[in-house]
């Protein structure tokens, strides 16, 4: 067991470096080395990553106020960049140990429901190219969106830039604009933004945007290196006050078919998912599969899929659409992406 903590500790220390957070890259390393922080990170509910429960919560008691050397390390709190040879493993681990019980009750307790507005870009591309083939206005169902703030996706802007040249605008009037790579020789479909009549979101672990505590935790799960991030979060969780789709609470798989039968049969209709069915077993992967598939049956079902699983130390993202109708699947592979959102390839 202490072997396979090390091994996944050692992966996302590199994960952290190649994403440019030098702070969790180091702290990682750190924690690597130490069985007593992997036995407190390993506390965390079934299901849950370790390394972004035990971070997130340490970053939660810094945003709450809690006083000590560490926060000269963290960005946006009293430090700054890493500096060569500095290391923050010592403090960090002291202060896991001075706030022990709280940090194993935050582990115990949460859930990784992580929001990043980022991949609303890629979204962006991927309901253009759903709706050129499905019509609209169409209704959407969102499986695990966690706080809803990409089930708004149309509510913020996107630029596209290639090669440091911006080579498409979308909405730049709206209060958060998205900057987003686009990697390879092809186009984003262009266009008006698509019309969305309702939208459902079903969610395990909903986050409730009018609870302190819940708004705190999202920020604590944004690495403290990357500052965009942390300012697209204020700014979307500002844009979800004025719109507050409807987001049921419980099991997606149990939810599904209900949100399904709701939706008016006279319009398209999709269902999509970002960066969360890769959590599913396999057996709940089919049964996404089976309900998808009976209700294609009465009419036709679009499923829009970003998702991914770790492979080799890399994360592939795949963006995928698929027409569920009359018993049969299509699927079509739309693009690659980054997990964030951060850039895009077209492939279609």
């Amino acid at each position: 067991m202490n072997d396979k903590r090390t091994m996944y500790w050692t992966m996302f220390a590199k994960d952290a470096q190649k994403s440019g957070s030098a702070l969790y890259a180091r702290i990682s390393e750190g924690v690597v080395r130490d069985d007593e922080l992997k036995a407190m990170a390993a506390g965390s509910r079934k299901g849950q990553p370790h390394a972004p429960m035990l971070l997130g919560a340490v970053k939660f008691l810094l945003i709450r106020g809690a006083q000590h050397e560490l926060r000269r390390f963290y960005p946006g709190f009293d430090g700054g960049a890493i500096a060569d040879g500095d290391d923050p493993f010592p403090a960090f681990r002291d202060f896991c140990f001075a706030h022990r019980a709280e940090i194993e009750a935050l582990i115990a307790r949460r859930v990784t429901n992580t929001n990043e507005v980022g991949r609303s870009a890629v979204l962006h591309a991927g309901f253009r190219a759903a709706a050129k083939r499905m019509g609209e206005p169409f209704n959407a169902i969102e499986i695990g969106p966690s706080a809803g703030l990409n089930m708004i996706w149309d509510r913020y802007g996107v630029r596209y830039v290639r090669d440091g040249e911006t080579v498409a605008r979308i909405s730049p009037e709206s209060s958060l604009v998205i900057d987003c790579e686009l990697r390879g020789a092809k186009a984003v479909p262009a266009g008006p933004t698509p019309r969305v009549d309702r939208r459902i979101g079903l969610e395990l672990n909903p986050v409730d945007l009018s609870d302190a505590d819940d708004r705190d935790w999202l920020r604590a799960l944004v690495w403290p290196d990357q500052v965009g991030r942390a300012e697209r979060l204020e700014r979307a969780m500002a844009l979800f006050e004025s719109a507050r789709p409807e987001i049921r609470g419980g099991d997606a798989l149990a939810l599904l078919p209900d949100a399904l039968a709701v939706m008016p049969q006279r319009q398209p209709l999709c269902v999509y998912h970002t960066i969360a069915v890769y959590q599913f077993s396999g057996e709940m992967r089919e049964t996404l599969d089976a309900i998808l598939t009976v209700a294609g049956l009465r009419r036709p079902i679009w499923r829009l899929s970003l998702e991914g699983v770790p492979q080799d130390g890399t994360w592939p993202i795949w963006l995928t659409l698929s027409r569920y109708h009359d018993g049969t699947v299509e699927t079509a592979t739309l693009a690659e992406a980054h997990p964030h959102g951060a850039w895009l390839e077209w492939l279609e």
